[in-house]
């Protein structure tokens, strides 16, 4: 299994391994040896698909035949034109169509034909308590899958649909068992996590009610969430990521521009002005809240003044996270139909600028932090073997002294000092926090 892309790909790689499992089948690392090969592919970005395309050529040309698979969001894009370019492959299995890998697996060994599945919408049928995790201490948890906000450069909304939210009982009782089974961390998942519970209103629970229940799960110690769409950042949500214990105090905030305009042509349906504000609520409400973020350079017509309203945005909030890309073209979006007219150099250039900024504002930070007691998820040793590894709240990777009992626990930590983007810390208090109730996780993340 080869696993390209979000989050969301990495929860349906360990669901169809589960599958595979199931049935008899056993994951090697050796791919040589392996008898079926599975690409859970990405296609957001175009150096996603290349380096698909790419391995996949390869095993074209290779004299070891095994049973080649292509899933996900590439496989949606592409359907059977993937079948053209690379004639090796065996099937294509679409995001909406995870719960058909093996009978569709089973008719290619019957029948040897080249076998396609890529419906359009998602039938919330899976059993994803199948997943064969690859953490033994952090779970991702589907809640939501696709998104109907169709911005005019991403491909989600026609690789994954419309959206469909997962029912709250089902989500509970996966959180139950993976708690019982030691996991946690939850993080939960959809291409817009905000809009968990508008597509069924008999429900009568939208996603700040979710929180609520699963905030009641005992052993629970944190839950995260991925991502977020600024326009259904509630009143309701901040003010349960300031009262939940469980509920970690970093927000996925995607600004993706800082000009109003080019906010407009991407159609987020959202101005400066109103992110701004719903920025400002957040930290009124939440004062030690941590903001990540999505930027995209070189849209379409963006002016150098317009990529000056972003840097500067940038620069005023602080972002602590930040994922920024030069734009790319994705075949299937309004925005391939217009003239990517910004130059390669000019974006590369732009991208630099804000990279700069960010590492200054993480250096700031980094300095910020130093003295400071934090809670810390012990997460597995590190590659120097010295060390355990972990994370705070608010997303911050922490390297600390320990034996491997601490793995699985969450700590009081004082950072001495930091490296590169990573903090060194020891720990300050025990027993773990989590034998000493929720009010002991409430500290500086």
């Amino acid at each position: 299994m080869r696993t390209y892309g979000c989050q969301m790909n990495e929860l349906d790689s360990e669901i169809m391994v589960g599958q595979l499992e199931k049935r008899g089948l056993k994951r090697i690392d050796v791919e040589e040896n392996a008898d079926l090969l599975l690409f859970n592919t990405c296609s957001i970005r175009d150096l996603a698909e290349r380096k698909v395309m790419g391995k996949l050529g390869q095993l074209g040309r290779s004299k070891k035949k095994s049973i080649i698979g292509v899933t996900g969001c590439m496989a949606m894009a592409k359907k059977e034109t993937l079948f053209r370019k690379l004639p090796h492959v065996d099937f294509v299995l679409g995001t909406n169509n995870i719960t058909d890998l093996n009978s569709v697996l089973d008719e290619v060994l019957e029948t040897g034909r080249q076998i396609i599945r890529t419906d359009d919408q998602f039938e919330e049928n899976l059993d994803y308590l199948v997943a064969k995790r690859d953490d033994p201490v952090k779970a991702y948890v589907s809640i939501i899958r696709g998104c109907d906000k169709f911005c005019t450069y991403c491909v989600v909304p026609y690789t994954r649909g419309q959206e469909v939210s997962r029912s709250p009982e089902s989500i509970e009782e996966e959180c139950r068992q993976l708690v019982s089974k030691g996991y946690k961390e939850i993080t939960l998942l959809g291409q817009n996590v905000n809009s968990y519970g508008k597509d069924k209103p008999e429900w009568n629970c939208l996603f700040h009610d979710l929180l609520y229940r699963l905030d009641k799960i005992e052993g629970l110690g944190r839950v995260r969430f991925m991502t977020s769409h600024p326009v259904d950042i509630t009143r309701e949500l901040m003010e349960a990521i300031r009262d939940l214990p469980s509920l970690c105090e970093f927000v996925h905030f995607p600004l993706q521009a800082g000009s109003t305009r080019i906010l407009k042509k991407m159609h987020r349906i959202y101005t400066l002005e109103q992110y701004l504000e719903k920025v400002a609520m957040l930290r009124e409400i939440v004062p030690n809240v941590a903001l990540g973020t999505d930027i995209i350079v070189g849209f379409p017509t963006e002016t150098e003044e317009d990529f000056q309203e972003t840097f500067n945005m940038f620069k005023q909030i602080e972002f602590s996270v930040a994922f920024i890309f030069a734009y790319s073209a994705r075949k299937g979006t309004p925005a391939f139909r217009w003239k990517d007219d910004i130059p390669e150099e000019v974006k590369q250039d732009r991208l630099q600028r804000l990279l700069n900024l960010h590492n200054e504002i993480c250096a700031k930070h980094r300095q910020d932090m130093l003295g400071a007691e934090v809670e810390v998820l012990v997460e597995k040793r590190n590659r120097d073997e010295l060390h355990l590894k972990g994370r705070t709240r608010c997303w911050k990777n922490v390297l600390l002294p320990g034996d491997d009992s601490m793995i699985g626990t969450l700590q009081r930590v004082k950072i001495s000092g930091y490296t590169h983007q990573t903090f060194l810390g020891d720990v300050i208090e025990n027993p773990p926090l989590e034998k000493r109730g929720h009010e002991a996780l409430r500290i500086t993340c």
